[in-house]
């Protein structure tokens, strides 16, 4: 089949984009992908067998709503002519479409006006992200817009797929049918993230933190909470990678409160490099916040820091007590910055709890992986409706 993924991100660090695209181009699939480009990027590159070309560059630092919708609505022009005139020159069987944005998929509207079809894969529900990102009521005109778009856009599709459960069922309550709307959760790919068996040869103890740099996503909790750790054990380090609107408060947090000794940001980097990174870690944290839009998030982190052998602490949010216990996963109370200070101190001085978190997570990960779980994702692909 001929297919191409069309995603408003970048694909070297998009786990769940480069899952798709190499899992096919595995098959025998020709695999194009359209995307956006960090600076230094090429604007053409083989990646394990997938074609991928980034027609726009982006520097996560919009500041404004209109900084943020033009450069989204600037991307869905450029990857519609792209698109097209691809189709055009070699017709598409299928064209997969990411979002955030949902309208995003209609830079497929030659293709599917020829007969190609559709596949609207919703990243993250859309008005509540929008809600959460510019912090307004979920009744605000603009999110009641969004809702609209998200059903226009699952109607054009042939098929939808969201990305956990919770949000399938908000999904089908309002805007598309049940038989139509398929889970796929953001599995670890064990070629990348696997365990390693890294054994330490130094006392310190790093916590790692990789992925995107939003307010829900609550990394300035952990920060915050390293003020009360370094007053207890200097030892323990952070090490913060990834880009995002929060990064100038994170700045200030750490320069604020004399953390520079102890946390430190990098850039976001390439999925193979990171992995190796997060290997490293004595823990990884996921503090996400509990209101709104990250209650119900499904964070990739958890399981590629549990598909590497690295124990989890991890915010106890809706959709983490949804797929995960405390037998694979330490809770912390979402926003509890003390004791989230008091978890961290506890991991760090409980060998036995790490290593038993380490060994129930990778029996949980054999299960749910993505090379178990990636035929679901062919049976959508191959179907013929």
């Amino acid at each position: 089949m001929r297919i191409i993924l069309v995603a408003y991100s970048f694909y070297e660090t998009d786990n769940r984009v480069r899952r798709y695209a190499e899992a096919l181009a595995n098959r025998g699939d020709h695999v194009d992908v359209i995307a956006i480009a960090r600076e230094g990027s090429k604007k053409y590159e083989k990646i394990s067998g997938v074609n991928v070309y980034r027609i726009q560059h982006r520097k996560v630092n919009e500041k404004s709503r209109r900084d943020y919708f033009f450069r989204i609505f600037l991307f869905f022009i450029k990857s519609f002519f792209s698109i097209s005139w691809r189709h055009l020159k070699t017709p598409y069987d299928l064209v997969h479409v990411h979002s955030v944005p949902d309208f995003e998929v209609f830079a497929a509207l030659l293709p599917k006006i020829t007969g190609s079809r559709i596949l609207l894969d919703i990243h993250d529900l859309v008005p509540e992200f929008y809600s959460s990102k510019f912090k307004v009521k979920i009744n605000n005109p603009i999110v009641v817009m969004l809702k609209l778009i998200e059903r226009v856009c699952c109607s054009f599709a042939n098929h939808v797929i969201i990305s956990n459960e919770l949000w399938r069922s908000v999904l089908i309550s309002r805007s598309v049918k049940s038989e139509k709307c398929t889970t796929v959760i953001n599995y670890p790919d064990t070629n990348i993230f696997s365990y390693r068996g890294i054994k330490k040869t130094d006392s310190s103890f790093l916590i790692i933190y990789p992925g995107t740099l939003n307010y829900h996503q609550g990394v300035d909790i952990l920060v915050r909470a390293m003020v009360y750790v370094k007053d207890i054990t200097p030892v323990i380090k952070l090490n913060i990678y990834g880009s995002g609107p929060q990064i100038s408060e994170l700045i200030d947090i750490i320069e604020n409160n004399g953390l520079q000794s102890n946390v430190f940001m990098h850039n976001m980097i390439p999925l193979e490099e990171i992995a190796k990174i997060m290997a490293q870690a004595d823990l990884g944290v996921v503090p996400k916040r509990s209101e709104g839009f990250g209650n119900e998030a499904f964070s990739t982190k958890t399981l590629e820091f549990m598909a590497l052998g690295v124990p989890v602490l991890a915010s106890g949010t809706k959709i983490d007590h949804y797929y995960f216990n405390d037998s694979v996963v330490e809770f912390f109370n979402p926003g509890d910055v003390k004791q989230l200070s008091q978890k961290i101190l506890y991991l760090y001085s409980d060998q036995n709890r790490r290593d038993l978190l380490v060994k129930n997570a990778l029996e949980y990960v054999r299960e749910n992986c993505w090379s178990k779980k990636q035929i679901d994702y062919f049976n959508i692909v191959d179907e013929k409706k």
